[in-house]
């Protein structure tokens, strides 16, 4: 991949977790269900540190203050954020539909692009971060499972064993 590539690539994994986080943080905001209100917020402090692990091999010298880019307001035209702003009828349902999309395809989008990646220690935090958004997905799946009143696959031994 060409530095020049490398630096867009980088720069949109950064941009795309800074949309996360800020979807969180407005989904937090809108949640009445502390529980899940909690996951939210959560998943916005672990985005903003997906941000800053970009930050910290960013090839460019364009953003040269992590703090003034992760600061600035929310993209509301990002697919993050337009989608979060376009629901009507806001639960946390609804939200958490949209984050487990949101998290599959980038974990899917992320892992592709670790594939095509040569330099090592880019490679390792898009593949940190494929593995991370994963886990993001789990986190939000067995919360939604919880908030559904559904037995989440995780506590089947315990219903088992009772």
């Amino acid at each position: 991949m060409e530095k020049i590539e490398l630096q867009d690539a980088v720069r949109r994994a950064m941009q795309t977790e800074k949309n996360a986080m800020d979807f969180y943080l407005q989904g937090a905001k809108r949640m009445e269900n502390a529980n899940a209100k909690k996951v939210f917020e959560l998943l916005a402090r672990e985005e903003r540190e997906h941000a800053e692990w970009f930050f910290n091999v960013y090839p460019g010298d364009d953003i040269t203050d992590f703090e003034a880019f992760i600061s600035a307001g929310p993209d509301n035209d990002s697919d993050w954020m337009s989608e979060l702003n376009a629901v009507k009828d806001f639960n946390e349902r609804k939200a958490m539909e949209m984050a487990l999309a949101k998290e599959k395809q980038l974990a899917d989008q992320l892992s592709k692009m670790a594939d095509r990646i040569e330099d090592p220690e880019v490679k390792k935090v898009f593949e940190q971060n494929a593995k991370s958004t994963d886990h993001h997905y789990q986190l939000i799946e067995s919360e939604f499972a919880r908030l559904m009143g559904m037995v989440h696959e995780t506590d089947i031994d315990t219903f088992v064993r009772e």
